[in-house]
């Protein structure tokens, strides 16, 4: 008979437990965690941690790849940490690119703002492309974790947003990964067929070593 009543009284614990905690803030001021950061105390909470400005100002593209990615991710927006969603601001000036990346376990959408953005994704069954030149207003959706890519198609600078369903999205750029690490030049040619030159070549440019 006790334990009944003891789950019970668990349950209706955890469920007003749960009916009070409405949020959770985001501390950066404590480690971050694989549920996410910790939880502000609430009276330190502002309406401030909900509101984000930075989304408005223009990222600088002076760069390789011509582009720049402005987060509003939890530990820039302290509000969205435990909500399941962020979002991002995206410039690319013309012939600006953003390489071929996945978000590990996480869906994106993007929302064409200025420009022409061509934009495309593989799937993981058939490597089959999804390709696409989206143009102001469009909208596509990149499913949970399939490598994709973007790129500036047009004459003119472009801008996009992103939203994702996580609050702090993971990303590899696969490039990256291959080349600007110190991983062997011999391992990596063995890994992607390319020969020597073409591996040091990429490794120069990207800031890798080995």
């Amino acid at each position: 008979m006790f334990l009944p009543i003891l789950f019970t009284i668990s349950l209706l614990f955890s469920s007003s437990h749960a009916s009070v905690s409405d949020f959770c803030v985001a501390d950066p001021s404590l480690p971050d965690g694989p549920a996410g950061f910790s939880c502000k105390k609430p009276a330190k909470v502002t309406v401030d941690d909900f509101v984000y400005h930075a989304l408005g100002i223009p990222g600088n593209t002076s760069n390789l790849i011509k582009a720049a990615v402005t987060p509003a991710f939890a530990p820039q927006f302290p509000g969205i940490n435990g909500l399941g969603i962020s979002i991002a601001r995206l410039d690319l000036a013309v012939g600006g690119v953003v390489p071929i990346h996945t978000h590990p376990g996480v869906s994106e959408i993007v929302f064409v703002v200025e420009g022409t953005i061509s934009a495309g994704f593989i799937s993981s069954s058939a490597n089959t492309v999804y390709f696409k030149t989206l143009y102001k207003g469009d909208v596509i959706v990149f499913p949970q974790g399939l490598l994709h890519f973007l790129f500036n198609s047009g004459k003119t600078p472009a801008q996009a947003i992103f939203g994702f369903n996580s609050p702090n999205p993971g990303t590899q750029l696969l490039d990256f990964a291959l080349f600007a690490n110190n991983l062997p030049s011999e391992i990596v040619e063995k890994v992607t067929f390319l020969d020597d030159a073409q591996v040091r070549k990429l490794k120069a440019v990207l800031g890798g070593t080995g």
